[in-house]
């Protein structure tokens, strides 16, 4: 427990101003940022071009997908539609083919 009138810090530490500090973090944020972009290989200066490319494949990939989900309905739809057609022609007797 710290007490009210006790700096938090030793005296032998050393006091920042804050513009340093606010300097400091910057920079450690940055080397961080850098480092992440080697990890995931992004480090040579094309990141943000290869990133926009993955995020358009994936736009790409919700879009195929969508359309296949929106073409499998039309397709469900429209078999079903053909043989409820089909069934009332054959119970209408249409074509003539029975007695």
């Amino acid at each position: 427990m710290t007490e009210p009138d006790k700096p938090i810090f030793p005296d032998d530490q050393l006091h920042l101003r804050k513009e340093d500090l606010d300097e400091m973090l910057a920079c450690a944020a940055e080397r961080g940022a850098e480092r992440v972009l080697a990890h995931l290989g992004l480090e040579n200066g094309h990141a943000a071009r290869d990133i926009r490319d993955l995020r358009d494949l994936l736009e790409a990939w919700r879009d195929a997908r969508r359309t296949a989900w929106q073409t499998a309905v039309k397709v469900l739809t429209t078999g079903a539609l053909a043989a409820l057609l089909i069934g009332v022609t054959v119970k209408l007797k249409l074509f003539g083919g029975g007695q």
